[in-house]
């Protein structure tokens, strides 16, 4: 809990600085950030915002939103963790409120915590409506059944697909135009499974029942058809281990060069 009142409390002191830095966009941080006393209740206006269209307006939304993350406290939770993912790992990023505010990789699997609780609990055509209201708006598609962990960063986003069953551990980093994607068309088990600290990095495609060990990397446009084991550097059309990252954990530090 300290750590999320620091990170609150930082988001609302990088806002003040900017209303005064850029009165320009005052009125819209003031609106975002300063009007509210939470960060659930930020996180709940801006995702609903962000879906606006002529037949639904943000309050009507926000009230959708609003009431998965009044209901489960680990919805917000998770989102801070996904907030500090982005600050810490993103070269770009200088600000916490950046991601908040701008990056549509943060607010897509924020409105996923979100519709994945209405899935869990029975309420599927909500949870298909914010799924298609996500895909729509951020050209990110991923499935309310798919369970993800926390600490995830979804770096830029575009093009991403993640399917129904995919499972994402803790600590991981996506890039953009990734397939999570499943095999065959019959029911249980059918995309992969990503341990703790994996990075994927863009345009690879993972197809099916697939186990990814933790800590391992996952090179620019690889298709992924088997699992791979714990600590490994994988690349190629199909992939194959090639060589074993440098970090322990190369989902933190971004590196994207081929390891030997």
């Amino acid at each position: 809990m300290v750590r999320e009142e620091f990170v609150w409390q930082h988001i609302r002191d990088e806002a003040n600085q900017l209303v005064e830095s850029e009165p320009a966009i005052s009125a819209f941080l003031q609106r975002s950030i300063l009007d509210h006393s939470s960060f659930s209740e930020a996180l709940g206006h801006i995702l609903a915002g962000q879906l606006v269209d002529s037949n639904w307006t943000s309050t009507s939304l926000s009230k959708i939103i609003v009431e998965a993350l009044e209901a489960d406290s680990q919805i917000a939770t998770n989102a801070y963790l996904d907030l500090s993912a982005s600050f810490e790992r993103d070269a770009a990023c200088d600000k916490y409120l950046t991601p908040l505010l701008y990056y549509k990789g943060f607010q897509a699997l924020q409105l996923q915590r979100v519709a994945s609780w209405f899935w869990e609990n029975g309420r599927c055509e909500v949870a298909f409506f914010l799924q298609s209201r996500m895909a729509e708006v951020f050209h990110v598609d991923i499935h309310p059944g798919a369970k993800l962990g926390s600490g995830i960063m979804l770096d830029h986003a575009t093009g991403l697909v993640i399917g129904e069953t995919a499972i994402i551990g803790n600590n991981v980093s996506v890039l953009h135009s990734v397939t999570l994607g499943g095999n065959g068309n019959s029911g249980g088990k059918r995309h992969p499974t990503i341990g703790d600290g994996v990075m994927i990095s863009a345009g690879a495609k993972l197809i099916g029942d697939i186990n990814i060990g933790e800590g391992t990397k996952i090179g620019a446009g690889s298709l992924v058809l088997k699992s791979m084991l714990a600590h490994a550097t994988v690349v190629g059309v199909p992939a194959s281990v090639v060589g074993i990252p440098l970090d322990e954990i190369p989902a933190l530090n971004m590196n994207q060069n081929l390891d030997g």
